[in-house]
C-alpha cells in the first residue's frame, strides 16, 4: 500500500512541477456539506422552490455564493442518509455496495467503513499535493483502543485517553477536528444527556487521533469540553485555524467542513465570531423566523458568510495580485434532503430524508471557481442554473479531472471512484451535458414500517433513456443484497415530478424500462462499478 502510494505521489509530483509551468495552478477545494438541509431551506433556490417571502429563509451568503457561480436543481445525495451519502461522497462508490446497505451507523460505536486498501478522495487530493482537512461530523466508524493499547471491540472496553486506531487522519486527512457522529449523539453535553463515568452518549470532541475532554475517570469529559450549543464556534473556529495554516504554506489546500447543522437537536451558537446566530434568522420579508431550527439552518449561512469573507480578504500566495477566492473551488451541498417532510424545506418534491422519493436525496448543490470557469466570481451576476444530473459521488472523478490526474483502479488494492463521473463540463455551465451512466440513490423508508433491511431499495435515474424526460425506476432490496432485479416502481418525473403515476405496467414506457434495468444490470455487485473503465 504504502509503495503504492510513494508511486502516485512521485507521478503527481511531476503532474504538478508541469501544471507549474504551464497555464494553470490546481485550485483549492472548499466542501461544505450540511446535514439535513434542504433545497427549501436557502433562500438561493425560492424561486426554485415556490416559496413566498413570508416562508422563505432568507440565506445572503448562499445567493451570493450561487450569483458568483452555478447552482444545480437537479443535483442528488447518493442515499437518503448521512453515513451512507458521507461514504459515497469520499469514496466515489455507492455505499450499497458495503455491508451498510440503508440507513446509519448506529449508536456510540461503529467499526470503520472505509476500507484502508481503499484511495478516498482526501487521499487522492494529498497525493496530488494537497494539504487536506476536516471539521465537524465523520460518522464513518471509529476504532479505538484500551488501556493497554490493544483494539477495543467498542466504546464500552475503550480507554478514551488512548489514540484512536482508525479515526479520519487514517483516511486521508493532514489535520481533523470533530465528532463522530451526529452532534446530539456525540458527546454528553447537554440535554439530559450527563457528563459521569458511566456514559454512553460518545467521546465529545477527537482533534486528531485524540479525544479532546478525556479524563481518568472512565467515560467522563473534562467538565464543558463538550456543549451542544457550542459546536458551530468550534467548527467555525478550527476551520479558519486549518485555513490559515494551509495558506502559509506553499501547497493548495482541501476543506472538508461538515456541518452538524442542522440535524437535531437544533441547537444554534449564540453568536459566531461575533455575528448573532441564536435569534438571528430571518424570513426574506424581514421578519424573524423565532425558530430554533430555522436559526441552525441559518447557521450555516454564517460559516459560508465567513468561510467567502476570508477567501476575498486573503491574498493567494501561490498566485500573487489575486485574493484566494479567484482559484478556490467552492462547493456547498447537503447530505440528504430535509428531516422535515414539508415543501417549505424539501422544495416541491415528493418526502423527505430517508426515502429514495426525489425529497429524499434531491439536495442544493452551489459552486463557485471563478478562474477555473465555474461562474463569472461576479456576486452582481444573477449566477447560472444547471438542471443536469449530479450526485455528489462525482465529485471524486471531478476534482480528478480538473487537477488533471487519472482515477484510482476499479479493482485491487488502491481501488476508488468506481462510480463517479466528472461533472467539470456541467460545472462550467454546458448544458448539453449528459451524465453517462445512471444514478443509483437508495435507502427507503416508504419501503416498511419497520427498520429492516426491506427499506434497502435502489433508484435507478437517468435522463437518457430511448424515450425523452426523466426517468426513474424503483427496485425493491433484492438488487442491494442478491443483484436480483425486481421492479416496483417507474415514474417520467420530466411530467410527474411528485411521483404520483407509476407507469410498471404501461407498455408504452417499456422502452425507458428495458433501459433502466439494463444499467442495473450492468452496474449490480458489490464489485460492481458505473463510470467507464478503459481497457488496452
Amino acid at each position: 500500500m504504502r509503495f503504492l502510494k510513494a508511486i502516485q505521489i512521485l507521478t503527481v509530483g511531476l503532474l504538478l512541477v508541469q501544471s507549474a509551468h504551464g497555464e494553470s495552478t490546481p485550485p483549492n477545494i472548499v466542501i461544505f456539506l450540511a446535514d439535513d438541509m434542504g433545497a427549501g431551506d436557502t433562500s438561493a433556490y425560492q424561486d426554485w422552490a415556490g416559496n413566498s417571502d413570508q416562508q422563505q429563509l432568507h440565506t445572503p451568503a448562499m445567493e451570493e455564493l450561487a450569483r458568483r457561480g452555478i447552482r444545480f436543481t437537479s443535483a442528488h445525495a447518493p442515499h437518503s442518509r448521512c453515513t451512507t451519502t458521507r461514504y459515497a461522497l469520499l469514496t466515489g462508490r455507492y455505499c450499497w455496495r458495503t455491508s451498510l446497505k440503508h440507513w446509519v451507523l448506529f449508536g456510540n460505536h461503529g467499526d470503520p467503513l472505509i476500507n484502508r486498501q481503499r484511495i478516498t478522495l482526501p487521499e487522492f487530493l494529498q497525493d496530488a499535493g494537497y494539504v487536506t482537512g476536516m471539521v465537524g461530523k465523520w460518522h464513518l466508524g471509529l476504532t479505538y483502543r484500551r488501556a493497554d493499547g490493544s483494539l477495543a471491540q467498542g466504546f464500552d472496553d475503550a480507554d478514551l485517553r488512548q489514540p484512536l486506531a482508525d479515526a479520519p487522519i487514517d483516511h486521508g486527512f493532514d489535520f481533523f477536528y470533530g465528532i463522530s457522529r451526529s452532534h446530539g449523539t456525540s458527546g454528553p453535553g447537554g440535554l439530559k444527556r450527563l457528563n459521569t463515568p458511566q456514559q454512553s452518549t460518545g467521546p465529545g470532541w477527537i482533534k486528531g487521533r485524540q479525544v479532546v475532554g478525556a479524563t481518568a475517570a472512565g467515560k467522563e469529559l473534562v467538565a464543558g469540553s463538550y456543549n451542544y450549543w457550542e459546536v458551530g464556534n468550534v467548527v467555525d473556529r478550527e476551520a479558519h485555524a486549518f485555513l490559515r495554516r494551509a495558506v502559509a504554506g506553499d501547497k493548495p489546500f482541501f476543506l472538508y467542513f461538515a456541518s452538524p447543522a442542522n440535524h437535531g437537536p437544533y441547537t444554534p451558537s449564540k453568536t459566531i465570531s461575533g455575528i448573532p446566530v441564536a435569534g438571528a434568522s430571518r424570513y426574506k420579508n424581514g421578519t424573524p423566523t423565532e425558530s430554533n431550527r430555522q436559526d441552525f439552518v441559518y447557521q450555516n449561512d454564517v460559516h459560508v458568510s465567513r468561510l467567502l469573507h476570508y477567501l476575498k480578504t486573503t491574498s493567494d500566495p501561490r498566485r500573487p495580485k489575486h485574493s484566494l477566492i479567484d482559484n478556490t473551488l467552492f462547493i456547498f451541498t447537503s447530505d440528504n434532503g430535509a428531516e422535515k417532510n414539508n415543501k417549505q424545506f424539501t422544495g416541491p418534491l415528493r418526502s423527505n430524508k430517508g426515502s429514495t422519493y426525489e425529497g429524499g436525496h434531491r439536495i442544493p448543490f452551489i459552486a463557485s471557481w471563478p478562474a477555473g470557469g465555474v461562474g463569472d466570481g461576479d456576486a452582481a451576476t444573477p449566477g447560472k442554473t444547471q438542471t443536469t444530473l449530479l450526485g455528489l459521488n462525482d465529485l471524486y472523478a471531478t476534482l480528478a479531472e480538473i487537477i488533471e490526474k487519472p482515477l484510482p483502479p476499479v479493482t485491487g488494492v488502491g481501488r476508488g471512484a468506481e462510480d463517479s463521473i466528472s461533472q467539470l463540463s456541467a460545472l462550467k455551465g454546458d448544458a448539453t451535458f449528459q451524465r453517462s451512466a445512471a444514478l443509483f440513490p437508495n435507502d427507503h423508508q416508504q419501503a416498511s414500517k419497520k427498520l429492516s433491511d426491506e427499506r434497502a431499495w435502489v433508484a435507478v435515474r437517468s435522463n437518457t433513456t430511448p424515450l425523452a424526460g426523466q426517468w426513474k425506476l424503483f427496485l425493491d432490496h433484492r438488487y442491494a443484497f442478491k443483484q436480483e432485479i425486481h421492479p416496483q416502481e417507474l415514474y417520467n418525473l420530466a411530467v410527474d415530478p411528485l411521483e404520483q403515476k407509476n407507469l410498471l405496467q404501461d407498455p408504452q414506457a417499456k422502452p425507458a424500462l428495458d433501459y433502466l434495468i439494463a444499467q442495473a444490470i450492468r452496474a449490480a455487485g458489490d464489485d460492481g462499478f458505473t463510470r467507464t473503465v478503459k481497457t488496452d
